[in-house]
């Protein structure tokens, strides 16, 4: 494993990826900052740590980790993190990582107030899945320092993070986040700063396949996932991962690529996607997508 050169992390937004992106920071050793906008929000984020680490030290005693190791090791992560409502508590980071709303011009004039606030070495990196990370290193003045830093959800869990980098990343600075990736437990895959980076290149489209074969009638939506899955060993058939997705975040991701990438054969939008996501049917969020759910259940 390559030497971690990051000691100091901060993550600007403690949602549903952030806190799991601050908790495997401070799991692979670094402190850690976390900066949102209201302690409402904070707050949320951090009872939503306490609680993983709870469990997770409940995991090591089952396991046969004595109860007071497996709390001490537990405590010893939590106490590495930290939170803040002011954006000046980056300053000295290393790393800092965005995890926001996926709006663009938002992230863009976040960047560029963390290109005034952090110290010249500070590597930034966006969780973005589907803008151009190029984009947001241009509006922080510092284009050699940006990198692509996208994780899975749920964070904890999920092995995989895609490191991106741009033409204008300089080497140090991706070699330092791609450490840091493998320092948080998790498998880095390197990829270009191209639509979707590797996994939304290849999922979204294949997703838009599924859904064009349901709207032509060419096959029953449970017989494609049924294909996909007993066929090909899919954990889940591609239109109930539409769902559990959401039809709303597909159909964002879809929009984007194709105002962006307007001559991309396999960027377009299904016709019943953007019907349900009108009537909104969201998938598994809402209770009814391309199936009705009952919680995290099929109805």
């Amino acid at each position: 494993m390559t030497p971690n050169p990051i000691k100091k992390v901060g993550v600007v937004g403690c949602g549903l990826m952030g806190h799991g992106i601050v908790q495997v920071a401070a799991q692979g050793g670094c402190q850690v900052v976390a900066v949102e906008t209201e302690q409402k929000f904070l707050d949320s984020g951090l009872g939503r740590i306490d609680k993983s680490l709870a469990k997770l030290a409940e995991k090591a005693i089952e396991k046969g980790k004595p109860a007071d190791a497996a709390k001490a090791d537990a405590a010893a992560v939590r106490a590495r993190i930290s939170g803040s409502l002011d954006k000046q508590a980056l300053a000295d980071c290393d790393l800092v990582i965005e995890a926001i709303v996926e709006n663009l011009d938002v992230k863009k004039a976040l960047f560029a107030e963390l290109g005034r606030i952090c110290k010249p070495a500070t590597i930034l990196a966006s969780n973005t899945s589907s803008f151009p990370i190029g984009e947001m290193g241009a509006a922080s003045g510092r284009p050699d320092r940006m990198v692509g830093l996208h994780f899975f959800n749920p964070v904890q869990l999920m092995k995989l993070v895609e490191v991106v980098r741009t033409d204008k990343t300089a080497p140090e600075a991706f070699a330092a986040a791609r450490a840091f990736g493998e320092a948080c437990g998790k498998v880095p895959v390197a990829c270009k700063d191209t639509p979707g980076f590797v996994v939304n290149r290849l999922l979204v489209p294949y997703m838009v396949q599924a859904i064009e074969m349901l709207d032509r009638g060419d096959a029953s939506k449970e017989d494609i996932d049924a294909a996909m899955q007993f066929g090909c060993g899919y954990p889940m058939g591609p239109l109930t991962l539409t769902d559990y997705v959401g039809l709303d975040t597909t159909l964002f991701i879809l929009d984007g690529w194709v105002k962006r990438y307007p001559n991309e054969p396999a960027f377009r939008v299904p016709k019943s996607l953007r019907e349900k996501v009108a009537a909104g049917k969201l998938g598994r969020k809402t209770g009814e997508g391309y199936y009705k759910w009952e919680g995290d259940k099929k109805a």
